[in-house]
């Protein structure tokens, strides 16, 4: 079964490169970042690794805690946790997951068998603070993930999880957000009192409400 928008996010305990850690536990009441790399040793994941740990102070300011999976053994990600550092210059700052067994692999489909029936996917989940997976992309295993991308949709889900609003095509953090349709005009001068702009009935743009 695949894990899509809006279902909890399966919960599970594995050994990591920082010890035994519970998913739930490991979350708590704040936010977390899920994703998965093919295998330890493959060059597009190295730079990844070393890239989300250089940028760890990113997602700590957000509130997210970053967790990473991949299907080999506990013995072959401490070997390639000193190639990151070599080779990116920074050192594994996070929770990698062993998953030799595919556990965590199969309770979140990251093996998708038309792709490759023994890697995973590159899969991202973002998970809220009720547990539930907020976001997922997939990418293929022969491309990098965007970090800053990564980022972009983190801001736009914190933000429209606490007003009543949307995020256009393209936003980054500061950018004018756009109004709920549901919400009347009258409501809309209370809850934006910066103001709006109507350019349809149905699109109304206000400044970003946490600014």
């Amino acid at each position: 079964m695949s894990v899509r928008l809006g279902d909890d996010a399966p919960n599970f305990t594995a050994e990591t490169t920082e010890g035994t850690v519970n998913l739930y536990d490991y979350l708590g009441d704040g936010w977390g970042l899920l994703f998965s790399h093919p295998k330890d040793f493959t060059p597009v994941c190295t730079t990844e690794l070393g890239a989300f740990a250089r940028r760890k102070s990113e997602f700590d300011e957000r509130g997210v805690k970053i967790i990473g999976v991949s299907v080999d053994p506990l013995e072959s990600h401490q070997g390639w946790v000193g190639d990151i550092e070599e080779t990116q210059g920074a050192k594994l700052n996070f929770p990698l997951i062993a998953d030799p067994d595919r556990k965590v692999a199969d309770l979140y489909d990251m093996i998708h068998p038309n792709a490759n029936d023994t890697l995973t996917v590159r899969s991202v989940f973002v998970i809220g603070p009720d547990k539930k997976v907020k976001l997922n992309i997939t990418y293929p295993a022969s491309t990098g993930r965007n970090i800053d991308e990564i980022l972009r949709v983190i801001d736009s889900l914190q933000l429209t999880a606490n007003y009543q609003v949307s995020t256009p095509v393209n936003w980054v953090d500061g950018d004018d957000v756009i109004i709920a349709p549901a919400i009347s005009d009258e409501d809309a001068k209370e809850k934006f009192p910066k103001g709006f702009q109507t350019q349809k009935p149905y699109l109304r743009l206000t400044p970003q409400p946490n600014k």
